[in-house]
């Protein structure tokens, strides 16, 4: 597997104006995890013209299904991601993982009220807000997801203002 470049898959999600949340352990690095992630989790506006611009983005990656069996027939792009709603990709920059619908949210927009602008690379990404990282994490469930949560209720706990 190639390891993610981060920076690089934002950019081109910036650069082609795509409308998107960036979710998941990224996220978490974001507000001061210390927990390793190995891909980016981005929640995606599933607009005709959004997905367009999604898809003009990661073209140029060579998107593939990530776990797929090889040689398995597969083309990001506009009715392929309006036909789906979840895919897990490998790329030439690494994984990406795009979240049509997120629990316990739902839809992007939804998705979008629990975010907030963080500057990260030098631009300008919606990041889920630490209260909801938590939300999410406890919503999926999964072992490394709950494995997660108690720094991030101690980093949301620092963040409090003290009262003397």
């Amino acid at each position: 597997m190639t390891a993610t470049r981060f920076e690089e898959l934002i950019r081109l999600l910036v650069e082609q104006d795509v409308e998107f949340v960036l979710v998941g352990g990224l996220a978490a690095t974001v507000h001061g995890s210390a927990y390793l992630t190995y891909d980016v989790d981005v929640s995606y506006g599933r607009s005709t013209t959004n997905v367009e611009k999604l898809c003009r983005a990661l073209v140029p990656v060579h998107p593939t299904l990530r776990g797929a069996p090889s040689g398995l027939p597969f083309r990001l792009d506009p009715p392929t991601v309006a036909a789906g709603l979840n895919f897990t990709l490998a790329t030439n920059l690494g994984a990406l993982d795009l979240l049509g619908e997120m629990q316990p949210f739902g839809s992007y927009e939804r998705v979008a009220e629990h975010s907030e602008r963080i500057e990260l690379f030098g631009r300008s990404v919606q990041v889920l807000k630490l209260e909801a990282l938590i939300e999410a994490k406890r919503a999926a469930g999964r072992r490394k997801d709950l494995l997660m949560i108690p720094e991030l209720e101690a980093l949301l706990e620092l963040r409090k203002p003290t009262t003397d």
